[in-house]
């Protein structure tokens, strides 16, 4: 019972912490993010052969994270100006819908404003974009403070080994240790990369397509693809929907609907069941149903930003869970097949 308690109090506390730390912690997360993307940037450019043997490991992590800035900078203003065209142009865009409804009406001859109404009652997808805006906003707004974690992170690269070596005296826990902290950050970090790349792909084509189609503001509408790819099943689904719904005030014709329906649904599907699982293998070794507690569990302590944090949180749960024998049996229970690697020996 003592155990039930204290692991009961202990919950709470973490809890808490994630509620009332929020403006810490999420900007910690995406400053981790962004390190681990940086190492894998780091990688690419240290295969140039002049960069691997003429310059040191700190000059080559002080230029990839200039690069990192600039990245970001260009990125902000472009999401900025996008939200800005997409939210002042929301209003007139509106008008289309009516149009479109009382087309419905006629030629099926049923009240499509009232079952409508009835069927989405509460639903206002200007409001539910404008938060999803936001929340991209709020996260391109902690830029200055998620740049000043991973470029500390950037850091303490060189020193942390030491530090380390000097903690642990005895040689054997050294390793182990080390061995742990490794396969913790390399596991983390094929992840992140891979899931960015796909992410890349599934926003690239995604851009594309809306671009071809003539629909406003594609280059926002691809970072939501982006974005929401690094959410399962709902991500996809959101992705493909909010897009062709917006497509459909813009024209105020439902043929472009249906084709930006289909054709986004198509890219995402082919994405994510064809080229995903080729790239990823069993990276994201995450039962299913874990993988939705995730989404709902972290979408209700952060928002819109949990359920995009949700799954890389969580894959680092069971990263670091499998690596300890204590909590082994979590880790178990959280993955697909129960098939972990404990990382010791």
């Amino acid at each position: 019972m003592k155990k039930l308690a204290f692991a009961s109090l202990g919950l709470a506390g973490v809890l808490a912490l994630l509620i009332y730390a929020e403006g810490i912690l999420i900007p910690l997360v995406f400053g981790v993010i962004l390190w681990f993307l940086g190492k894998s940037f780091k990688k690419l450019v240290e295969k140039i052969p002049f960069i691997k043997k003429r310059l040191p490991g700190t000059l080559v992590n002080i230029i990839v994270f200039v690069l990192l800035v600039v990245l970001i900078g260009v990125l902000s203003k472009l999401i900025t100006s996008n939200v800005d065209s997409l939210l002042l142009s929301y209003d007139s865009y509106k008008l289309n819908i009516d149009k479109i409804l009382e087309m419905f009406n006629e030629r099926f001859h049923v009240d499509v404003v009232e079952s409508v109404t009835k069927a989405f009652e509460g639903f206002e997808y200007g409001e539910i974009l404008t938060n999803i805006a936001n929340s991209i906003s709020s996260i391109f707004g902690d830029t200055i403070i998620i740049l000043v974690y991973a470029a500390f992170m950037f850091s303490e690269e060189t020193s942390f080994k030491l530090k380390l070596e000097k903690m642990f005296r005895d040689k054997k826990e050294y390793a182990r240790v080390n061995g742990i902290l490794s396969k913790i950050g390399t596991s983390f970090s094929d992840y992140i990369r891979l899931k960015t790349y796909v992410s890349l792909m599934t926003g690239g084509v995604g851009y594309v397509f809306l671009l071809i189609m003539g629909v406003d503001s594609p280059f926002f509408w691809a970072l939501l693809m982006f974005l929401l790819n690094y959410i399962p099943t709902i991500g996809s689904l959101i992705a493909t929907l909010f897009p062709a719904i917006f497509s459909l005030m813009q024209f105020g014709d439902y043929t472009p609907f249906l084709i930006i329906l289909v054709g986004l649904g198509i890219i995402e599907w082919i994405i994510g069941n064809v080229i995903e699982p080729k790239l990823m293998g069993n990276s994201l070794n995450l039962s299913p149903l874990v993988t939705i507690l995730a989404l709902i569990v972290w979408g209700q302590i952060w928002g819109i930003t949990g359920m995009l944090l949700s799954t890389p949180i969580t894959v680092v749960m069971v990263i670091v869970f499998s690596q300890f024998e204590n909590t082994r049996s979590v880790a178990i229970m959280l993955s697909q097949n129960g098939d972990i690697d404990s990382g010791e020996g």
